[in-house]
């Protein structure tokens, strides 16, 4: 590697395919195409496809047209992450040797009661999206007692120690070139505890958003990831993650979201009109850069 290339930027643009692209990909999209561009860089694409029941070959095939399309060009090979479990397992494993995970065995309704009983005295603290945290009960199981569990084939997940990982990782921070839901940027300060002791597997599911992001990040050489503000808090965990496993540190840029008539965040869930059908319709690539604020 020469040392032209040990500095290049490398972005990347990182979609699921569970359904078809709309306004808000496009935005993202075309703002790291622009980015990679203005920076002298590369622009990557992976598809964030570990789940297998929704993640489908045609909407893989769509989002390539869609890119295309929009006139973005991204270096190949694509990264699927439905490949590369052996590489989120490697990091499952260091974390569990170091102490910092442990399984909890409670179904998600069991917990929801737990919750409820906790907050018959108070309220119960809430993550950045709104989930309450994990109440930990979990953490007062005896190793013995979780490996029975674990070797009977009990349903679990493996979460992180929060606090155990903090305390061994330090004070954490990290470089916003855009900016966070109220404006922040500079240097922000991660506070991974308010996300609790979250699950960076299941017994069913080899790996997290959390950390397959964050690992895929350190193995593509990304090195500045640009995505909506819905997921600035969200680098707290990636910080502290990534200071564990001992990855290098992006720049993050998170953008402002495009939003629906009533002020929502448009998603594949709530059915927000697609790509696919706005070029049926006859919009062309310059619309879709108009309507998303980037026409030039």
């Amino acid at each position: 590697m020469t040392a032209a290339s040990m500095h290049t930027r490398v972005l990347r643009f990182a979609p699921s395919p569970n359904g078809y692209l709309h306004l808000g990909h496009a935005y993202s999209a075309l703002l790291n195409d622009d980015m990679a561009r203005a920076l002298g860089g590369r622009l990557l694409l992976r598809m964030e496809d570990i789940d297998a029941a929704r993640c489908r070959p045609e909407y893989e095939a769509a989002i390539y047209e869609d890119l295309e399309w929009l006139g973005i060009a991204w270096q190949r090979p694509v990264r699927r992450q439905s490949e590369h479990f052996d590489d989120y397992q490697a990091a499952l494993v260091k974390l569990e040797q170091e102490g910092l995970l442990y399984p909890s065995f409670e179904s998600r309704s069991e917990i929801a009661a737990l919750v409820a009983e906790r907050e018959r005295e108070r309220p119960w603290p809430r993550d950045p999206d709104g989930v309450p945290l994990y109440p930990g009960r979990a953490r007062k199981l005896a190793h013995a007692e979780r490996e029975r569990r674990r070797a009977a084939g009990d349903p679990f997940a493996l979460r992180l120690a929060v606090d155990a990982a903090v305390a061994r990782a330090g004070v954490l921070t990290w470089n916003e070139t855009g900016a966070g839901p109220q404006g922040q940027s500079g240097r922000i300060s991660a506070v991974p505890q308010m996300w609790g002791d979250v699950v960076l597997a299941r017994k069913e599911l080899p790996t997290s958003y959390h950390l397959a992001v964050v690992v895929d990040d350190a193995y593509q050489g990304v090195t500045d990831v640009v995505r909506g503000q819905d997921l600035f808090w969200s680098t707290s965990i990636h910080r502290l993650l990534q200071a564990l496993l001992g990855l290098p540190e992006p720049t993050y840029h998170h953008h402002r979201l495009i939003v629906d008539a009533g002020g929502r965040k448009l998603s594949k869930s709530t059915l927000a009109t697609s790509l696919r059908e706005l070029r049926a319709g006859g919009v062309t690539p310059a619309d879709i850069r108009r309507m998303v604020g980037l026409g030039r």
